[in-house]
């Protein structure tokens, strides 16, 4: 059976694959060589057949973790530093081995969000992936846990996978897991409960199905799949959650044949600059917004001025990124800022000729111009 996601599997050129921990650990005990090699093997039958793979694989701290006989995952920053510096070793040499029997080279990629936030790093990151894949490398993205902290962390390879699908134009995006796919209930607790084998990625009952915690090696549960996949929506990317666990899962995607959960791409697709500006996790502050502002925004199209804010939350700077949000709570756009917060907080509230009079001078007569501003509701 085909379906609409599995035909753009079939037919994309270009694919994002995220393996989970436990598909290449054996469940945390270690790397699992002989799962590593099956997933290599599936990739060099894709790359027969003129696809483009980036994989985005776990298992870097899972791997730090049992070198270093951890039975459980570390709480304390340092030491899950240290588990992935460890790991990632072991986890890079077997896929570098496991690749190399079909003759295919790889590459290492490590991010962190710092990496994506900035927009002249977003772009080497992107031209170096595409360069790689020009050059018929297989590029292995982790995130940079050796150095990353709380403030710069993506925090699931989930989000770093749709992040990357975003950042190469993927055509698709597979987040392979230890689970079936998505379920109405879960399954773990009710045996009754239905696989959901399609739905828009956009659907916000998606995201109260997928309730729930990960396992005690992996950091994300498939509450981070959906959101991964409504992420990787934006650039016009579909996925497909699937169980790693499926004999040739991979091929047999490629090969048109309905796995697992299908969540399908269905709204515009944005503007890479409007996609980088969404990909942000961490912003640098907020705005309230009132209702005319928020309707200018959301509805008509304007840029945010002055006028239409309410308070300022947070510290940022000239060109940093800010959420602008209604009087709930809700966010409803995000832009590159023209002044300071302390700036913005002197101007709020006020129409626009009155700028110079109140700072000494007008930089811009907009807070965030509307070709800096992405609209998320």
């Amino acid at each position: 059976m085909t379906s609409p996601v599995s035909s753009s599997v079939q037919a994309g050129k270009r694919l994002v694959v995220k393996v989970g921990s436990s598909l290449v650990t054996n469940d945390g005990q270690g790397l699992d060589l002989d799962a590593v090699g099956q997933w290599c093997g599936q990739i060099a039958q894709l790359r027969q057949l003129g696809r483009e793979v980036v994989l985005v694989s776990s298992g870097a701290i899972a791997e730090g973790m049992a070198r270093l006989g951890w039975r459980r995952r570390p709480v304390e920053m340092h030491e899950l530093q240290a588990a992935a510096a460890v790991g990632q070793m072991g986890l890079a040499q077997a896929y570098e081995s496991a690749f190399a029997r079909h003759g295919l080279k790889t590459a290492q990629i490590l991010l962190t969000h710092e990496d994506m936030a900035d927009r002249l790093r977003y772009l080497n990151a992107r031209s170096t992936l595409l360069a790689l894949l020009r050059l018929g490398i297989v590029p292995i993205v982790n995130e940079n846990d050796t150095v990353a902290t709380d403030e710069i962390k993506v925090g699931d390879n989930d989000t770093l996978g749709a992040l990357v699908a975003n950042l190469v134009d993927a055509d698709a995006l597979i987040i392979l897991t230890d689970q079936a796919g998505l379920f109405d209930q879960d399954p773990r607790h009710n045996p009754s409960a239905k696989l959901i084998t399609q739905a828009q990625a956009n659907d916000a009952s998606l995201a109260v199905m997928a309730g729930g915690a990960g396992s005690q090696i992996g950091k994300g549960g498939m509450l981070t799949k959906v959101l991964a996949a409504q992420r990787a929506a934006k650039s016009g990317a579909s996925t497909i959650i699937a169980s790693g666990r499926e004999p040739d899962v991979l091929t047999r995607l490629a090969a048109g044949e309905s796995i697992g959960t299908a969540l399908m791409a269905s709204q515009p697709i944005w503007s890479a600059r409007k996609q980088w500006m969404a990909d942000h996790l961490h912003l640098r502050g907020r705005l309230v917004l009132d209702a005319g502002a928020v309707k200018a925004l959301a509805q008509d199209g304007k840029s945010l001025l002055p006028v239409g804010v309410r308070e300022v939350q947070g510290m940022f700077e000239p060109g940093d990124l800010v959420a602008c949000i209604d009087q709930e709570g809700r966010e409803c756009a995000r832009g590159l800022i023209n002044y300071s917060s302390s700036d913005t907080r002197r101007i709020m509230g006020k129409p626009s000729h009155q700028i110079a009079q109140i700072l000494g001078e007008m930089i811009e007569s907009e807070l965030i111009h509307r070709d800096n501003l992405v609209v998320l509701s």
